[in-house]
């Protein structure tokens, strides 16, 4: 085996690894931009800025089935896309929910 055929055994190694990790990623409903979404097979521009703009105008997502609300977004076409996303607290909830948690406890 000469040097050669090792370098790029062991780069293909290093690219299906690091593939496999981000296939596994989801992305956060409540912090991803429109250019993330459009990561997501099934989600073109139209759909990205309409969860966008639903997102600013309603808050945060508080489950991916939110995406329903969503104008282009029905049952058949979340089931299709649903894995690849989470929700987590944006930093601006969390900070508002922690506000009003403490307003709470200073009443």
């Amino acid at each position: 085996m000469n040097m050669r055929m090792i370098v790029t055994a062991m780069m293909m190694a290093f690219v299906m690894m690091s593939g496999t990790a981000y296939a596994n990623d989801k992305i956060n409903l409540n912090t991803a931009n429109a250019e993330q979404l459009q990561g997501v097979k099934g989600i073109g521009e139209k759909t990205a800025a309409a969860i966008v703009t639903y997102r600013k105008a309603h808050g945060d997502f508080k489950s991916v089935n939110d995406l329903t609300n969503v104008k282009g977004i029905g049952e058949k076409k979340l089931s299709k896309i649903e894995g690849n996303f989470e929700v987590s607290r944006s930093k601006k909830d969390k900070k508002k929910h922690d506000k009003k948690k403490s307003d709470q406890h200073d009443s």
